[in-house]
């Protein structure tokens, strides 16, 4: 493969396209100002304007969501896996009906492997913009998203309204529902009571990672953190592994499905048979399946990434499923 193929299949962090109408509480204050990307795949976004950098299935979706301090994405839930990994900033994660069941602060680099059928959301509580990158579940990222009642009823208030057919409509451009299409309907009592509640310690413990523990046990060989056997042990539809310098190799390997390399620190050199590229933190990349390829830091100082490949396991549900 080409090195100029190869590009087509890298999305650089500066290269990003943000959306800000992604999803139903763009228009509400202390989420209005939050940047959606959707890098691999058709994403989870509510909104025509939503890029798609690569289109390419994967078996998973990529993509960010980008913040100022302060900003905070609403309560949600999803139908598969959600997991996100800081790579810029400090970001405090919560969780529950009503957002007061559990939290918890994540640094750069940390992991969170968000259970299936929980209402979550997040915040940027760093002092500068900040970007956290997720991995979704599925080709199709479970069809969308399930947003908590209070939610959908503060962004009536300010312009926005989801209709059952998953789209948005937005007042302020003049829009409203279509002939035939409907509000999405709330989530009944009996639908929420049927979502666990999980403390911090039953979320924490079993399903966030810090990055310095990772950097400590990846010191000889890449660490499996998320998988059948890994250090958080799920089965959500892909397996993210860690790497770091002391466990690289420039041995090339292949999958037999697409892959994706994403450096949290320091900047990595990946060949391939046929050319090479180099990869910045924020940088995306997706290897083709069967191409063997290998990466390695190409500085000196401080380098991990994450990287990610299908199981074809169904995207989910984890344990609180």
């Amino acid at each position: 493969m080409t090195p100029d193929d190869m590009e087509n299949r890298i999305v650089r962090y500066g290269d990003l396209q943000p959306c800000r109408t992604a999803f139903i509480d763009a228009h509400t204050p202390g989420s209005d100002q939050k940047e959606n990307f959707t890098i691999i795949g058709g994403g989870v976004s509510e909104s025509p304007d939503q890029h798609v950098h690569i289109d390419i299935p994967h078996g998973f979706n990529i993509g960010a969501a980008g913040q100022p301090p302060k900003c905070r994405n609403s309560l949600h839930n999803h139908r598969t896996a959600e997991v996100f990994f800081v790579l810029k900033g400090r970001w405090r994660f919560f969780w529950g009906r009503w957002g007061d069941a559990g939290e918890t602060v994540l640094e750069e680099g940390d992991i969170f492997n968000i259970p299936t059928n929980l209402f979550r959301g997040f915040e940027n509580v760093g002092t500068d913009y900040g970007m956290i990158m997720a991995v979704l579940g599925g080709d199709d990222a479970g069809g969308g998203v399930l947003w908590a009642p209070q939610v959908i009823e503060d962004a009536k208030d300010h312009g926005l309204i989801l209709g059952d057919n998953g789209k948005l409509y937005d007042s302020k451009k003049g829009q409203s529902l279509p002939e035939g299409v409907k509000p999405m309907p709330l989530l009944t009592e009996e639908e929420l009571a049927t979502i666990p509640e999980p403390s911090a310690k039953e979320v924490i413990g079993g399903y966030v990672r810090r990055y310095w523990d990772m950097v400590a046990i990846a010191d000889r060989t890449p660490v499996n953190v998320i998988g059948e056997q890994g250090l958080i042990r799920d089965k959500p539809g892909f397996e993210v592994d860690f790497i770091t310098r002391a466990s690289a190799t420039d041995k090339k390997h292949s999958h037999d499905k697409p892959s994706v390399l994403m450096p949290v620190k320091g900047h990595w050199r990946v060949d391939w048979d046929g050319g090479s590229a180099t990869l910045a933190p924020g940088d995306t990349m997706s290897v083709p399946e069967g191409l063997a390829h290998s990466a390695v830091p190409s500085m000196t100082g401080e380098a991990a990434l994450y990287h990610v490949v299908a199981t074809g396991d169904r995207a989910g549900p984890t344990w609180l499923g």
